[in-house]
């Protein structure tokens, strides 16, 4: 709103939480963080304001909870299974999701792909911000893509592309991305916090509304978060986050947020010249094939959101030159020192002198504490330079008196270690099956120091 002077009001916004302040200050005073207030324009109240402001769901009366019909939401499949199984079945008539990743990693591929495959059946449409139709279409083009049916639209005004969706109603909508859209009624640039809480408020009105799936296209920091404020993932059903080195071919999918499936579910694709593939048995490339046993390398039965997952955890503790380092590569640089403390303390495995490096193979980042027992296995291993048994798969968290606490869903993890040809499984001792499962032995443990020994045991 203009003042008399002519010049705009200004208030400074948080970037995290979106509280405002009339001045700057440090400490922002809704969430507390530090320098996260941003000047932004004040908006004075416009006609239709109340329009604007609108509840994102329906109001309904009064109701009692248990009158109030429980039914499963109807998925639309997008025709890629791991996409799917990253969504928890499939895509939600109304539902909004938010998808981030690094530039380059295959955001605006993998859901031109899907869109390429529900055109045939279903109304969709493309809505690109960040590139031209002629960029979209040779992608398309690259891709080998069949796109009779697909509808693209290149376009960054919010009440446009409201319009033209409205008017197309289709199932499907994709927004790439979300930073690139402006509102009429508000004067900061795209990106800005209020233009992107404005937005995607807006177009979550709109699927509430109208049954459209929306799917929005997320930039990330350079901490790998996604930007902008942080109520644009409160707002949204699914937040799905891109994962993996783009130097690699392998892709994730992980799911952080999900109102209607798992969360910590993962999808995982193989980058070719015809986009993004499903991997049907992602174990298999997050082992490394070595030709023999080698000392450091453990191998551990992750479980990501429903599928559990093997992935190996290398090591490599080498005499120290000056301070000694502690690096990670998919794991927690802060819990792998924690761990070192522990079994320095309880399994008299002393590391204070060395540098501790621990990868997590294939670009995997492992968030589960159980993986903390694979890691204390894969370093006592590479210190004595003596290599882990053969078909040993290993899982446990580590607590910090020493002892092996168990991890959710065991025998899962079991099953799938022994499908896949592993014969011994060292596991905490809560975790041991009433039943023995074929084809592996469970070998329990109770604390840090007697898994340790028990490695010798069973060489």
């Amino acid at each position: 709103m203009a003042r008399a002077g002519g010049t705009a009001k200004t208030i400074f916004t948080c970037g995290e939480c979106g509280a405002s302040a009339a001045k700057w200050q440090g400490q922002c005073p809704g969430c507390g963080l530090w320098n996260t207030l941003v000047e932004t324009v004040a908006e004075a109240p416009a006609v239709g304001s109340q329009r604007r402001f609108a509840a994102l769901a329906g109001a309904a009366g009064l109701q009692t909870l248990s009158d109030i019909e429980a039914r499963e939401e109807d998925r639309l499949p997008t025709g890629i299974g791991e996409f799917d199984r990253a969504l928890g079945g499939g895509l939600v008539r109304g539902g909004v999701v938010l998808l981030g990743g690094d530039p380059g990693i295959g955001k605006s591929t993998l859901l031109l792909q899907a869109l390429a495959i529900l055109s045939s059946t279903h109304e969709v449409l493309y809505v690109s911000g960040e590139e031209s139709g002629q960029q979209i279409a040779l992608r398309a083009r690259r891709l080998s893509l069949v796109t009779g049916g697909l509808k693209l639209l290149a376009e960054i005004n919010l009440e446009r592309i409201l319009a033209t969706l409205q008017s197309v109603q289709p199932r499907v909508a994709v927004i790439d991305s979300i930073q690139t859209l402006w509102s009429d009624q508000l004067s900061p640039a795209p990106g800005s916090v209020a233009q992107v809480r404005e937005c995607a408020a807006q177009l979550t009105r709109l699927a509430k509304a109208s049954g459209i799936t929306v799917i929005l296209v997320g930039h990330v920091t350079k901490e790998g978060a996604l930007a902008g404020p942080r109520v644009l993932e409160h707002i949204v059903d699914t937040v799905l986050y891109f994962e993996g080195d783009t130097h690699s071919s392998y892709r994730l999918i992980r799911a952080v947020k999900n109102r209607y499936g798992a969360v910590n579910e993962i999808g995982v694709f193989a980058m070719t010249d015809r986009g993004l593939k499903g991997v049907s048995n992602p174990s298999a490339i997050f082992l490394s094939q070595h030709g023999a046993d080698v000392p450091g390398s453990c191998v551990l039965v992750s479980q990501e959101g429903t599928r559990p997952l093997l992935v190996e955890i290398q090591a490599l503790v080498d005499q120290a030159h000056g301070n000694p380092r502690r690096l990670t590569v998919g794991l927690d640089a802060q819990r792998l020192a924690m761990l070192l403390a522990v079994v320095h303390r309880h399994a008299g495995i002393v590391c204070f002198d060395q540098d501790v490096f621990v990868n997590a193979v294939g670009g995997v980042k492992v968030v589960e504490p159980a993986a903390d027992l694979a890691v204390v296995l894969a370093i006592v291993s590479s210190l004595k330079n003596r290599a882990l048994p053969g078909k040993l798969v290993v899982f446990g968290e580590v607590g910090l008196a020493g002892e092996i606490r168990p991890a959710p869903r065991g025998q899962e993890r079991l099953r799938e270690a022994a499908k896949l040809g592993f014969t011994r499984a060292l596991i905490p001792e809560a975790n041991q099956p009433r039943q023995p499962i074929a084809g592996i032995e469970a070998i329990a443990v109770r604390r840090v120091d007697e898994a340790v020994a028990k490695l010798r045991e069973i060489e």
